[in-house]
């Protein structure tokens, strides 16, 4: 009599645990960035990754060194549909310059927008409620086949991101993947030499006072003094757009 067949199991275990993820944070935190992505992409210690990236104001530095990596992994921006065209140019340039092979632009659910903001204005009375349908929910449905995103997070942007570590779990989901902020400690001169080496083309809007740069709608420029996150949400207490939670919680 034959051996029953055995039966079919679905993993549904989380794909990195806490404690993978200190580890490591510990075996690659003393490395310089490029270093540290080079281990986590081209040795794939961190499974299938993706760069998420706004192509703000200092986005061209982590596009350029995951590009050095490896112009393949796949970027996700998400096309929120309130992005200034000035955003949507200095993407397509900074894709095509950089030779990425797989950008890939999220668009919200049409059937989400008709049904909780048909008139385009939830920014305006619930900016909350509007990044939850432009950028949080896309996002999810996209990351379901990776083990790990790159995100372009820096210490010195806020004070919510003051203790970011190499590696981190993302906190959104109960999916165990990881988080990596690779420039977490990265100073404002230290990106600014980083595009004096490369040669690496600025945000236009950057020159007009945005060192921080979302959706038109709710982006204004930063006064002399303010942290660079401050033209974020203005008037609402609101710091995050909701895809970074936990760990120290938009992408540049």
């Amino acid at each position: 009599m034959a051996e029953p067949r055995p039966r079919d199991t679905i993993d549904t275990a989380p794909r990195f645990t806490a404690a993978q993820a200190a580890d490591l944070d510990a075996r690659l935190a003393p490395l310089p960035a490029a270093q540290a992505l080079a281990a986590l992409i081209g040795d794939r210690l961190a499974g299938r990754v993706a760069l998420v990236s706004s192509f703000g104001a200092e986005a061209a530095v982590l596009l350029h060194m995951v590009a050095q990596v490896d112009s393949s992994v796949p970027v996700i921006f998400l096309d929120t549909g309130k992005h200034f065209p000035e955003t949507l140019a200095y993407r397509d340039a900074l894709a095509a310059r950089l030779g990425l092979t797989d950008l890939r632009s999220l668009t919200p659910d049409p059937a989400d927008l008709a049904a909780r903001d048909a008139a385009g204005e939830r920014w305006s009375y619930d900016p909350d409620g509007c990044c939850d349908l432009r950028k949080v929910r896309p996002l999810a449905r996209a990351l379901a086949g990776f083990d790990a995103t790159i995100s372009g997070r820096k210490a010195f942007q806020a004070g919510t991101r003051a203790a970011l570590p190499l590696v981190e779990i993302d906190a959104s989901d109960a999916a165990g993947r990881l988080k990596i902020n690779p420039l977490r400690d990265w100073q404002k001169a230290d990106l600014d030499a980083y595009f004096a080496a490369h040669a690496l083309p600025r945000h236009p809007l950057e020159a007009a006072g945005y060192p921080s740069i979302g959706c038109a709608p709710c982006t204004s420029p930063v006064a002399e003094g303010e942290d660079a996150r401050a033209g974020r949400w203005r008037g609402f207490a609101k710091v995050e757009c909701g895809i970074h939670v936990g760990g120290g919680s938009s992408n540049d």
